[in-house]
């Protein structure tokens, strides 16, 4: 059949136009050439267990019973120690391991530590034929762990206190404020988190790394002698030029912000942290499985270090409750805190239900680990619900958040690349950025519902975090289709002003929408877009560059 000349001008119009349109449903910084290139946004697809490229396992291995070791639940005594003993005798298994616990309800009042891989802690579920855990007391009543020893001189040595002279409170802050739980992962011996300068110890380098790019996924190393293929290993970057380090510059792409003395005052610890797998090496050049989140340059005196960690950890089907309780002050919590997982790799926490936990799951120093299907409720005032803290390529997903919290969904201290996706904030939501050098990290089809102020605002991107750590956040975090539904407020014919950012520099915020019209005010050199749109062709942004990545 030929095509006349009428018809092919028509067609080529139509093209035009239906290809205009289309792009139009996309944003520009995923479909314009000149906006990607003039404006980078970081690839989060390798964020969670197996680098988004596996579902949770549903592990299969040797089966242990807690009720062999004398865990009975619905009797109102205490089952710690006999937890304890199921934990050992798992412990000592080769292999896969799941310990399975009963139907109803457990009472712990002491930490229950995972110190081995291959483990899996599982419930019966969350329902009411499935497996409580109910800790009646918090924290601050287990005798000290050792693992906070440095923390707890830390607190102590530099006065840190909680003072509101408006609320007469003056009070040290607690050791539980971000750290511990009742659950607990750790490399047992090996130190979490640096607070003090005389418990340094040298670094086990493998490696110098010299040159790299950010995004890329290769580097040039100064030896290869101690590296081989499915090493997972620990980049850091430091800065040791003081305030006016050129890694200071590229973290936060030189933007007009006032940055924290910690960026320099330390220069013996890493300001940035990395944890890749090798997946191949040839002559003096190493490739990873993830990309670069920034450039390695040899002033930064990069280099590759052991990385001690566990394995395929799964944490899964219960549910954790503690009583109610008074909220005294921020960071002066007792420690109702749910899970803490330290020195994880390719591992997950599963369809837990968290209610009235100070923190409901903490996290540091894990990396690729998928947190999946986790409600928080209750009536306490919670510092944390599911929190990410010096970690990498973590993927929080399907987090519901029913309770108050002073940081509902939480980017801490050196977090990069990972992803808070399809997640939702009933009570006084707020999408925070720590402070302390996070940076390209993703709040990617997050819902949240809120009650404007009386002047017509909200501080939906209001960031948290110590003077001495700011800014709030590096360059490339990034927002995308973030879903506002007001509760109130709906007869308000100006749009709703959405601020609360005043430093985070470089951010990405695309498709926040709503209810009601809305502006944004963020933080400095924002690159925003698709405001009061859905982005409906593209509704996650992780899912389609994993998508993309896998050619699905």
């Amino acid at each position: 059949m030929k095509i006349n000349k009428i018809q092919l001008v028509f067609l080529l119009l139509f093209t035009i136009s239906f290809n205009f349109l289309t792009a139009q449903e996309i944003p520009r910084i995923l479909s314009d050439k000149k906006i990607m290139k003039e404006n980078y946004l970081p690839n989060f697809s390798y964020a969670g267990y197996q680098f988004g490229e596996k579902e949770i396992p549903n592990s299969k291995g040797k089966i242990i019973l807690a009720t062999d070791f004398g865990v009975v639940a619905n009797d109102g005594l205490d089952d710690s120690k006999n937890l304890i003993k199921a934990i050992e005798a798992a412990s000592s298994i080769e292999g896969n391991v799941v310990l399975q616990l009963p139907v109803g309800r457990i009472i712990l009042s002491e930490i229950i530590y995972i110190e081995r891989s291959n483990f899996v802690l599982r419930g019966a579920g969350t329902g009411i034929y499935g497996t409580e855990i109910y800790f009646p007391r918090p924290l601050m009543y287990v005798k000290d762990p050792e693992d906070l020893k440095e923390l707890r001189e830390y607190l102590i040595k530099f006065d840190k206190r909680q003072r509101e002279k408006e609320n007469n409170i003056d009070l040290p802050f607690s050791q539980y404020a971000w750290t511990g739980g009742f659950i607990w992962t750790r490399v047992p011996n090996v130190r979490v988190k640096s607070y003090l300068q005389e418990y340094e110890e040298p670094y086990n380098v493998l490696a110098k790394a010299i040159s790299g790019k950010k995004g890329e996924f290769s580097f040039e190393v100064s030896d290869v002698k101690n590296l081989k293929k499915g090493d997972v290993v620990l980049l850091q970057l430091f800065n040791k030029e003081g305030e006016n380090g050129e890694i200071i510059s590229e973290l936060y792409q030189k933007a007009d912000v006032k940055v924290g003395s910690h960026h320099w005052n330390f220069p013996d610890l890493p300001l940035v942290n990395q944890q890749v797998v090798i997946t191949s090496i040839s002559k003096n050049r190493v490739t990873i499985k993830s990309p670069l989140t920034i450039d390695i340059k040899p002033n930064y005196n990069a280099q590759l270090v052991a990385w001690k960690h566990l394995n395929e950890v799964g944490i899964e089907h219960f549910k954790i409750t503690f009583p109610p309780s008074p909220r005294v002050a921020h960071h002066v919590e007792p420690g109702n805190n749910g899970i803490y997982l330290t020195r994880v790799f390719n591992s997950w926490v599963n369809d837990i239900v968290i209610e009235n936990a100070d923190s409901g799951i903490l996290t540091e120093e894990i990396a690729n680990t998928t947190i999946k299907n986790i409600i928080t409720q209750g009536t306490n005032m919670a510092h944390y619900t599911v929190a990410m803290a010096g970690v990498h390529n973590v993927l929080a997903e399907n987090v519901k958040v029913f309770n108050n919290a002073v940081h509902p969904l939480s980017f801490n201290t050196f977090s990069t690349k990972n992803v808070y996706l399809n997640c939702e904030i009933y009570v006084n939501p707020i999408l925070d950025q720590h402070s302390g050098a996070n940076h390209q990290n993703l709040f990617d089809n997050i819902s949240v519902y809120l009650n404007p102020n009386k002047d017509r605002s909200y501080p939906l991107f209001a960031g948290g975090g110590a003077g001495y750590w700011k800014p709030s956040h590096g360059a490339y975090s990034t927002f995308w289709n973030i879903n506002v539904n007001l509760l109130s407020g709906l007869d308000i014919s100006s749009p709703i002003l959405l601020n609360g950012m005043k430093d985070g520099t470089f951010a990405r915020v695309i498709g926040v929408h709503g209810n009601h019209a809305f502006t944004i005010n963020y933080g400095p050199n924002s690159y925003i877009e698709f405001t009061n749109k859905s982005i409906d062709k593209v509704p996650s942004l992780y899912e389609y560059q994993l998508n993309k990545r896998l050619k699905k």
